[in-house]
């Protein structure tokens, strides 16, 4: 599956999206666009957000449909990002057919679907393990560089912060009632991955130099591993407060839900 959610002038303001599907008999035709769309180029499935009525408050409006990315009117096109990787994509809607049965749950519960699928979505964008996985990395590579010394302050840091976010991690996995659409557990948990994600991807290009800025592929050798990639991962991790719902939504989202 990928995710059709955002579209072009609905991102973040994602109830103002405008691809709709209208009733016809047994299906649903479907006419819109779809934007930042990860692995819409493998994926067999979409699950997209529609909107079905105009009525009311513009949430009500949006239901939740599957829909196959094989039908007849599906286009997708690659975006190749800074990182110059393509896992990107723009998809295009033209009366695209979709059974009624791939309608999930009913017409205009499409926003509370999506509501609690990002409350999980934004825990695991926190990638606790990975940010473990590369603050090792970057001791290890501080460790070989020319000054030690010069990076043990900032790394001490990084993993009390780190330890911390664990923590709040744990917390939220051995307390499921305290997920869901309605909590802030995720957003705390991706605001605050997000900005350690983003701090270690820039103390690694510091730590590796001159020769992290190359964009290489990964390679056996030891050495080689140490640096490929370096300059790539710092590039797409810019975009990390801004998928899966931008870092100025999250607080939002804690002001409400926390500060109220």
């Amino acid at each position: 599956f990928c995710q059709g959610f955002s579209e072009p002038g609905a991102g973040s303001d994602l109830a103002s999206l405008r691809t709709a599907a209208v009733s016809d008999g047994d299906h649903y035709v479907v006419n819109g666009q779809k934007i930042w769309t990860t692995s819409a180029h493998v994926a067999d499935w979409m699950f997209a957000l529609v909107r079905t009525s105009t009525e009311g408050k513009r949430q009500e409006g949006i239901s939740f449909l599957l829909i196959d990315m094989r039908a007849p009117g599906v286009t997708v096109r690659p975006i190749v990002s800074i990182d110059g990787a393509h896992h990107l994509n723009e998809v295009f809607l033209d009366d695209v057919r979709v059974p009624v049965e791939n309608l999930v749950g009913s017409e205009g519960q499409g926003w509370e679907c999506a509501r609690f699928l990002l409350a999980n979505e934004r825990s695991g964008l926190a990638n606790v393990g990975l940010i473990r996985q590369r603050l090792d990395f970057a001791g290890d590579l501080a460790a070989r560089s020319a000054d030690p010394a010069r990076w043990r302050k900032e790394l001490a840091r990084l993993d009390a912060e780190l330890r911390l976010l664990e923590i709040t991690n744990w917390r939220l996995l051995l307390a499921p009632e305290t997920s869901g659409a309605g909590s802030a557990a995720g957003s705390i948990l991706k605001l605050k991955g997000v900005e350690l994600q983003q701090a270690l991807a820039d103390l690694i290009l510091r730590i590796s130099g001159p020769r992290g800025l190359a964009f290489r592929a990964y390679d056996a050798d030891a050495d080689a591993m140490a640096f490929s990639a370096t300059h790539p991962r710092y590039l797409f991790t810019r975009a990390a407060s801004i998928f899966g719902g931008a870092s100025e939504v999250q607080r939002e989202i804690l002001s409400r839900t926390i500060l109220r």
